[in-house]
């Protein structure tokens, strides 16, 4: 009895020594592979690492593809786009006027009765409609039609005050935030397309032709006044407000900046010098590239799957389509190459652009103890439960690292503007006005974390005296009334008894 109690015992004995060890080996386990979860985020935030001598070589760079670009067509990886906009807004528009946003995966239509100086905007109204994922990828005919028929229920809501004279069109500003070759005011031709949209048919055409021809399919009688990039609109509305602004820059699902230009300053421009001495010029910076940007691999990843490899660099690497990306590819490289998720990669985590960048900044701005909107967001997004605190702090670091670095490399594309502009310094004898950059789009304006690190990076590099006489201001929608607002200095002439008379 005695040696069966021993043999017992020695058999438990033996099996608490293998759980031990089981136990043991698990932790070890576990404890490498957090280091090397953490030797992944730590490789991140050193690659992505932007410190202001940096930053300032990207500014510098910008500088220099922005002459380039103005001196000759294909001169420079920035198109620097002439948009025929040589008079910005006044004031003192009169009128009803519709505008067409066309920028990403929604769009709107927008009616703005204008009163003049005095009265300024009398009515605004606006309708936002969201673009079927399969129509970004289908025939040109499809996407216009589309936005044809929702322009049609718009202008049928027309209140008895909104209606057009009896011998007068209904005019429209067309924003329409891709590379154009524009060749008037009011037509333009498609360079590519960007921010998730593929249509082949498309590229090459003029787009203003395109969308009157479905108009007209609808019975829409309407002219299309204006063509203007997002970012021309936006500083069209800016200058409406304030005739302090100097350019405008987008930071949204894609990025883009526009700004007004001396006239002679653009060797590429052969038209006749217009009254006013200047042209706004639409940059198309996302498509800037440098040596100096802090290029890593998860970019090259997300890149070579994107539908446009080798293009718009820049805006893959600080605009709101593609940050929640690369959170997404440095996670998976996590959970493949260090089980950061357990032993198995989650199959979400394998699906492309899943990880939305609104969903990122929600982590990002997690402030409860336990982080649970981290925990829910993996939960209900890429199907990751149990999760550890640490965990989500590693998720919620990964956050920061991405947005801080797209952050301070967008301040120093505006740098470079300012730089452009020779608005970096106090020029002793000059009118030190302040200056005013217009910024719109729904990343600058719901990602706080990504606004204040943009807004305080910028100061950085201006240095206390200069930031004085630079001023941001977040100019809500300016895109859609910068465009009614550029529909109404451009519109047609008619004749009422034998005499010119303008629509203003």
């Amino acid at each position: 009895m005695g040696k069966v109690v021993v043999g017992a015992t020695v058999i438990c004995a033996a099996a608490a020594c293998a759980v031990t060890a089981l136990v043991v080996r698990q932790r070890l386990r576990n404890s490498g592979n957090w280091a090397a979860a953490m030797a992944i985020l730590d490789d991140v935030e050193r690659k992505s690492d932007a410190q202001l001598s940096k930053l300032r070589q990207i500014a510098d760079a910008m500088a220099v593809e922005m002459h380039a670009g103005l001196a000759s067509e294909g001169g420079s990886k920035l198109k620097m786009l002439i948009s025929f906009v040589d008079k910005l807004p006044t004031g003192d528009e009169k009128g009803v006027f519709y505008a067409l946003d066309l920028g990403g995966t929604n769009f709107r239509v927008m009616r703005v009765k204008l009163g003049g100086n005095e009265l300024r905007v009398v009515k605004q109204e606006t309708a936002e409609v969201s673009i079927p994922s399969e129509l970004m990828v289908g025939t040109s005919e499809q996407l216009f039609d589309f936005i044809a028929e929702a322009v049609a229920k718009f202008v049928a809501t027309e209140g008895e005050n909104l209606h057009p004279e009896p011998d007068r069109r209904r005019e429209l500003g067309f924003t329409f935030s891709f590379p154009v070759k524009q060749t008037s005011l009011d037509s333009g031709d498609l360079i590519r397309w960007t921010k998730g949209f593929s249509i082949p048919d498309a590229v090459g055409k003029d787009i203003v032709a395109g969308l009157t021809s479905a108009l007209e399919r609808k019975g829409i009688d309407m002219r299309v006044a204006a063509l203007v990039n997002d970012t021309v609109g936006t500083l069209a509305g800016g200058r409406y407000d304030s005739p302090n602004v100097i350019a405008a820059v987008i930071l949204g699902t894609g990025t883009n900046a526009a700004y007004v230009e001396r006239v002679q300053a653009i060797p590429k421009w052969h038209g006749p010098i217009p009254k006013s001495g200047e042209m706004v010029i639409n940059m198309e910076w996302g498509n800037f590239r440098s040596a100096h940007l802090p290029f890593t691999q998860y970019d090259a990843a997300l890149d070579a799957e994107s539908l446009n490899p080798g293009e718009q660099i820049y805006e893959k690497m600080v605009s709101g389509m593609y940050l929640g990306e690369i959170v997404r590819i440095v996670l998976y490289r996590m959970a493949d190459e260090a089980a950061f998720f357990g032993d198995t990669v989650p199959e979400k985590l394998k699906v492309p652009f899943i990880l939305r960048t609104p969903d990122m900044s929600a982590m990002h701005h997690d402030s409860s103890p336990d982080l649970k909107v981290v925990a829910t967001k993996l939960k209900d997004i890429l199907g990751i439960t149990n999760t550890s605190l640490k965990t989500r702090k590693a998720i919620v670091r990964l956050c920061d690292i991405v947005s801080t670095r797209g952050a301070r490399i967008a301040a120093a594309g505006i740098f470079g503007i300012i730089k452009k502009l020779g608005k970096d310094t106090i020029k002793d004898g000059e009118n030190n006005q302040k200056a005013i950059i217009a910024l719109d789009g729904g990343l600058y304006e719901h990602y706080k974390e990504y606004r204040e690190c943009m807004e305080s990076t910028l100061n950085e590099l201006l240095g206390e005296e200069v930031a004085n006489t630079i001023c941001i201001e977040h100019f809500n929608d300016g895109s859609g009334i910068g465009a009614a607002l550029l529909a109404a200095s451009n519109c047609l002439f008619r004749y009422r008894g034998g005499e010119e008379e303008a629509s203003l």
